[in-house]
C-alpha cells in the first residue's frame, strides 16, 4: 500500500513538474500575489477530479479486459521514457526562463477561467491524468491508494507553487533552473518506467 501511494506521488509530480503554460501562470501568480489560492485550488481540484476519472474508468476497462493492465505498463512505461528524454533534451538546449514581470493582475473572475482553459483545454492533461495515471494504477494492487498520492501531488505541487514562488523569485527567472528541473523530471520518469518494466 506504500508503494502504490509513493509511486502514485511520485509520477504524479513528475507530471505536473514538467514546464508548460498552466505551471508558468500559476508561478506568475505566486510571484505577484495575486489570487494564489482560488488558483491553486483550481489547478489542483481539477487535476484530482480528472485522476479519479482515470482510475475509475481505467478499473472498469481491466475487468472488461485484463490484458490492458499489460498494454498500460508498458504503454506507460514508453511514454515515460520519451516524455524524460523530452526533459533532457529541453536541459540540454537551455534558453528557458519565465519573467516574473508582466501585466496588471487580472480580476479573479479571469484568473479562474485562465486555469480552466489552460487545465481542461490541454490535451496532454488527458493524457497525463486519465490515460497514464489511469492505467498505470491498475498495475498496482491498491490502485486507489496509488489515486490518492497522486492526487496529494498535485495539491502538494501547486500549494508550494502558488505560495512559494515568492521566496523561489530569483531561481526561477534564471535560466539554469530550468535545466535543473529538466533533468530532476527526467530523471525521474525514467526510474519510474524502470520500476514498471523490472518490478512486475
Amino acid at each position: 500500500m506504500i508503494s502504490s501511494l509513493t509511486a502514485g506521488f511520485a509520477l504524479g509530480l513528475s507530471l505536473i513538474l514538467a514546464i508548460g503554460a498552466q505551471n508558468s501562470f500559476v508561478l506568475r501568480q505566486g510571484l505577484r500575489g495575486e489570487f494564489v489560492l482560488p488558483v491553486v485550488l483550481t489547478c489542483a481540484i481539477s487535476d484530482a477530479i480528472l485522476i479519479v476519472a482515470g482510475v475509475a474508468g481505467f478499473g472498469a476497462l481491466v475487468d472488461a479486459a485484463p490484458f490492458a493492465v499489460d498494454l498500460a505498463r508498458w504503454g506507460g512505461a514508453a511514454f515515460l521514457v520519451v516524455y524524460g528524454a523530452l526533459n533532457f533534451a529541453s536541459a540540454y538546449r537551455g534558453g528557458s526562463s519565465l519573467a516574473s514581470e508582466g501585466a496588471n493582475a487580472p480580476k479573479l473572475s479571469k484568473a479562474i477561467g485562465t486555469c480552466l482553459v489552460l487545465t481542461w483545454l490541454n490535451p496532454h492533461v488527458y493524457l497525463d491524468t486519465v490515460v497514464l495515471l489511469g492505467g498505470i494504477s491498475a498495475t498496482y494492487d491498491s490502485p486507489w491508494v496509488f489515486a490518492v498520492g497522486a492526487v496529494c501531488a498535485s495539491f502538494t505541487f501547486f500549494f508550494s507553487l502558488g505560495y512559494g514562488a515568492a521566496l523561489l523569485r530569483g531561481f526561477f527567472t534564471n535560466p539554469l533552473s530550468w535545466r535543473i528541473l529538466d533533468v530532476l523530471v527526467g530523471v525521474t520518469m525514467w526510474a519510474i518506467a524502470a520500476s514498471l518494466l523490472l518490478n512486475h
